[in-house]
């Protein structure tokens, strides 16, 4: 009994140090994985840095804490000051993550300063063969506040939730491409520059042609390499009604071998002309959202082809290509 008892005793530490040694050898292994976020160029691939990480959890757990978390993608910045991500050992493809803010936003070539605060903001990422099987964000009591000059309220939410689900039928195996749905809501959202008040939201997306293993994202540029495979961005609807205007949009783009947009966005709306008349002068006002019909709905399209941007045939404006 006594030798059974020191077998046993044997089994049980052999085991408990097999898992310590994988637990911290597979810990080593996401620290290095953040840490090479460190070393990408900002430009082609966005860069990611920490001024603490910490990996703990143990033992059935992997949570990563980043505090002074800065994201770095041209000249754009992002500054948030932690960032816990965790996933217990046993379901590796569901990750859950959460944000303290306030996020800082700096753009370096415009001079653009803005802060996005939150009580709360959540993410869960669920993966089906390193594929994208769901991602959901959710934000409450959003403010979004222009520090350029002073402090000034550009918008606010009480709740804003951001999905991206995947689309199996659309997966081409073959190809290795992906395509996901992408829904976004914000509820009773407030924009004083606009005079929006208690207004809800809603934009329902298509995107195609996207590589499917997230593993092999920032490999290759993004865009070039989805424009190559064919990739579309369907506009399934752009929804906005504040109960004294409202607005509609529906679309499809993609790009064209030179990087510039291509297709047509079509826009109906009603007292959003009126709404933004201070803001926006004649005559582009009526060429971004057309003449009024009998029922006061403005109604029309606009169209992307060979770098321009047209308000039905009547070209407004050249635009730059994307890369």
């Amino acid at each position: 009994m006594k030798k059974r008892i020191i077998i046993l005793g044997s089994v049980v530490l052999l085991v408990v140090l097999a898992w310590t040694t994988g637990w911290f050898f597979l810990a080593g292994q996401v620290r290095e994985q953040v840490n090479l976020l460190t070393l990408a160029d900002g430009e082609v691939s966005p860069q990611v840095q920490c001024g603490t990480l910490d990996i703990g959890g143990f033992p059935f757990r992997f949570d990563l804490d980043c505090a002074d978390a800065t994201l770095v993608s041209a000249d754009l910045m992002v500054a948030v000051p932690r960032v816990r991500a965790s996933m217990m050992i046993w379901q590796p493809t569901h990750i859950l993550a959460f944000a303290q803010g306030p996020a800082r936003i700096a753009d370096a070539f415009t001079g653009l300063e803005q802060e996005l605060a939150w009580s709360s903001l959540e993410a869960s990422l669920r993966l089906t063969d390193w594929r994208i099987a769901r991602l959901s964000v959710v934000g409450r009591e959003l403010n979004w506040t222009d520090r350029l000059f002073g402090e000034t309220r550009i918008a606010s939410a009480p709740q804003v939730e951001l999905h991206l689900l995947d689309i199996p039928e659309q997966l081409n195996a073959a190809t290795r491409r992906a395509a996901l749905a992408g829904y976004l809501r914000a509820e009773e959202m407030d924009a004083p520059g606009i005079a929006i008040a208690q207004a809800n939201a809603e934009v329902e997306l298509e995107l195609t042609g996207i590589i499917d293993d997230i593993r092999d994202w920032g490999i290759v540029p993004f865009l070039p390499d989805w424009q190559q495979a064919g990739g579309t961005l369907r506009i399934v609807g752009v929804r906005a009604n504040d109960g004294t205007a409202d607005l509609e949009a529906t679309g499809q783009l993609a790009l064209d071998a030179q990087g510039y947009p291509t297709g047509s966005i079509s826009i109906d709306s009603l007292g959003v002309a009126e709404r933004i008349g201070p803001m926006i002068e004649e005559p582009w006002r009526t060429l971004v959202l057309g003449v009024p019909g009998e029922d006061g709905r403005h109604k029309n399209q606009l169209n992307f082809a060979g770098g321009s941007l047209s308000s039905g045939l009547v070209p407004i404006a050249q635009l730059a290509p994307l890369f």
